[in-house]
């Protein structure tokens, strides 16, 4: 039985992993999807008052709280959420054995979200709702999606060590984007590299909607 720990992109929570979650579960997996502070269901959570550190923090208590002492956690994150499950396995790397970045940033040392996507994702940040704080969400997104926390795209991420650390490093990458894919610098980090495994799928940017088949198998191959 492996743990994953599932972290949803920018202004989503949790309900967009429950089809994947029920699918590993009838595996006989656990799973831990979490909503962010600030988001979604939890967006009346310090608001515009949650940064990285602030997402970085919650998944470290849900996985004390809920996972006891298991170790051979396999982190999962969506677009955004490869900045928090980088952050969270550089705190916990022995009890982290694989994580895998779904159409998701993959960040070095003292790197921010913002400084590896693209100028159309940067402009989408800085159109910010009536608050300030905080980024809307696309039209085209959920009906449950809020807006997200400015601040937790433009704190860099410190880390003590890099993800050689572990097991498995996993891109999984979205070939159906309308133009340029913000994520495709991250995707250029690691596709060469014969340390990582990388999946290309012809799904749009949520694939946990648009290949759900596919990702179950990702995940149960890991």
């Amino acid at each position: 039985m492996t743990t994953y720990v599932l972290i949803p992109g920018m202004c989503h929570g949790a309900w967009c992993f429950d089809g994947l979650a029920a699918a590993l579960r009838k595996e006989g997996h656990r799973v831990l999807a979490l909503t962010l502070t600030g988001v979604a269901e939890r967006a009346h959570l310090l608001p515009g008052g949650a940064n990285l550190a602030t997402h970085i923090t919650d998944v470290l208590a849900a996985i004390d709280a809920a996972a006891g002492g298991d170790d051979d956690l396999v982190l999962v994150g969506h677009s955004y959420g490869g900045m928090v499950i980088t952050g969270v396995a550089d705190r916990i790397p022995n009890r982290t054995d694989s994580l895998v970045f779904l159409d998701a940033v993959v960040p070095h040392d003292g790197e921010a979200c913002w400084d590896i996507v693209n100028d159309e994702e940067r402009q989408w940040y800085v159109r910010v709702d009536d608050t300030g704080f905080g980024v809307p969400p696309m039209p085209f997104f959920d009906d449950r999606a809020t807006s997200h926390p400015l601040a937790t795209v433009l704190q860099p991420l410190r880390l003590q060590g890099d993800l050689t650390r572990f097991r498995q490093r996993i891109f999984v990458y979205a070939l159906d984007w309308p133009g340029e894919s913000p994520l495709q610098p991250s995707y250029d980090r690691v596709r060469d590299d014969p340390n990582w495994v990388t999946h290309e799928l012809g799904g749009k940017h949520n694939l946990m909607r648009d290949n759900p088949d596919d990702l179950l198998r990702v995940l149960l191959d890991i």
